[in-house]
């Protein structure tokens, strides 16, 4: 027996998918359909790469995704559990304890120090970390002498590996990075892509992320290619080369 916005779990192999998806914003003559109907389906513990021109609508398939953004049309399903189903409050409850976000802007409170900025969302969840997940954590993103330490002491790569140790502590069904590289310099970057690469490899997370970066694409498992609005193609295996020339053929 299932409940309203759930479905059986052997219909679900995938983390998230999407079918049919829309979304629009505005009215009549001056309507932007950012999404134009997108079936796409990201597997679990794999790391998958969303690409396409400006104005493609990679950032808003990824809003959707992650429940961040309403569809205009169509469904959402993050495992067994539609998204696109559930009301606001039921919303902001699965954002909390089954996604996690890496965003470009690092988003940590200066006033809290490393360690206090990484447990903050599970305690105001009513929620603790399991000591040594949090332990694995930090030692696998170089964070252990840098714990006590603000956000104003800490690189700006030792910034965004907090902000992934926060995404990663709550043991989310998936992470979510937006451009997660762009405040960064090429090395911090690769230190950055290569933690949420062995984090899926070494623990089956899955992180599906928005880059324009064909460098930071070949970190992935498989990228897929949006234009105007709609899936364009997918890469399996992508190097920085092999992106170049498909964006290419988008025109980007």
């Amino acid at each position: 027996m299932t409940v309203p916005g759930e479905q059986p779990a052997a219909r679900f192999d995938s983390a998230v998918r999407a079918s049919g998806l829309q979304k629009t914003y505005g009215r009549g003559e001056t309507a932007v359909h950012a999404l134009a109907g997108v079936d796409v389906t990201f597997a679990r513990g794999a790391f998958t790469a969303i690409m396409g021109p400006s104005g493609s609508g990679k950032s808003t398939l990824m809003h959707c995704l992650a429940g961040l953004d309403s569809a205009s049309a169509g469904q959402v399903w993050l495992g067994e559990t539609e998204l696109t189903a559930l009301r606001d409050e039921q919303l902001t409850t699965l954002r909390r304890d089954r996604i996690g976000f890496v965003f470009q802007s690092f988003n940590l409170l200066p006033v809290l120090d490393a360690r206090e900025n990484m447990v903050l969302p599970m305690q105001l969840a009513g929620r603790r970390p399991d000591p040594a997940w949090l332990d694995s954590v930090v030692g696998r993103l170089g964070l252990r002498d840098r714990l006590r330490h603000r956000p104003h002491e800490l690189s700006g790569g030792q910034q965004q590996r907090v902000a992934v140790a926060r995404a990663l502590l709550p043991r989310p069904d998936v992470v979510f990075a937006d451009e997660p590289t762009g405040n960064l310099d090429s090395r911090s970057g690769a230190e950055v892509l290569g933690l949420l690469r062995s984090s899926v490899r070494e623990t089956g997370q899955t992180v599906v992320m928005v880059t324009h970066d064909p460098v930071a694409a070949a970190y992935a498992d498989r990228v897929v290619l949006l234009a105007d609005g709609l899936l364009a193609g997918e890469l399996e295996d992508p190097t920085a080369d092999s992106v170049i020339d498909a964006l290419r053929g988008l025109g980007a």
